[in-house]
């Protein structure tokens, strides 16, 4: 699977400060990039526990649901998290610059990217 390229297309959106493919049973980054200041091992690590906490919770309420995308947001960046359906314990990460970014075409270039990739 050529994650490299899965995170160049991510970085293709409006707005992409840095994107990355996470494993969140280990928390590590498989593939990262983009200009942003941001340490992609430290974010891969944290947001992987962001993922385990929303799971166990809905697990706990016994929602029969998956996630389809996790958003924060801050006061001038938007962080998406959107597990992989069809890879499983994986999740694609995006950091987005909040003035530049359109979030509903981020939201629809993470599925792209998910169904792009090999």
């Amino acid at each position: 699977m050529n994650y490299d390229k899965t995170v160049s297309e991510m970085l293709n959106v409006d707005g992409a400060l840095a994107a990355a493919i996470v494993d969140f049973s280990s928390g590590m980054l498989l593939a990262g990039g983009g200009s942003a200041a941001i340490d992609l091992e430290i974010a891969a690590a944290g947001n992987t526990e962001v993922m385990r906490a929303k799971m166990k919770t809905m697990q706990m309420l016994g929602l029969k649901d998956s996630i389809e995308d996790i958003l924060i947001t801050l006061g001038k960046q938007y962080h998406l998290l959107r597990p992989l359906t069809r890879h499983d314990g994986l999740f694609l990460y995006s950091v987005l610059d909040r003035s530049k970014s359109n979030l509903a075409l981020a939201r629809r270039s993470l599925v792209d990217a998910e169904n792009n990739m090999k």
